[in-house]
């Protein structure tokens, strides 16, 4: 995808590649693009990165629906009674 070419380019050698590192560069993309550009950005998108995209959406929202539903199940067990 050339946005992600474009922004590696970027911030090679300045940041470390980190989780923390990489959600603050697709935040702060995310924050500069409308819905327009966003959609138009995904509409460039060949066969193989549409693919790819749409399944790590998917992977990434149902992790964190397990998580939460995870996290509720955690704290009902851990109750305190006086």
């Amino acid at each position: 995808m050339k946005l992600v070419d474009e922004l590696f380019e970027m911030y090679r050698g300045k940041l470390q590649g980190t989780e923390e590192d990489l959600d603050m560069i697709t935040l702060a993309v995310l924050e500069q693009l409308s819905q327009k550009e966003i959609l138009s950005i995904i509409k460039e998108l060949n066969e193989d990165e549409l693919t790819y995209f749409f399944r790590l959406y998917l992977f990434e929202a149902l992790k964190q629906k397990f998580d939460m539903d995870s996290m509720g199940d955690n704290f009902d067990d851990n109750r305190l009674y006086h």
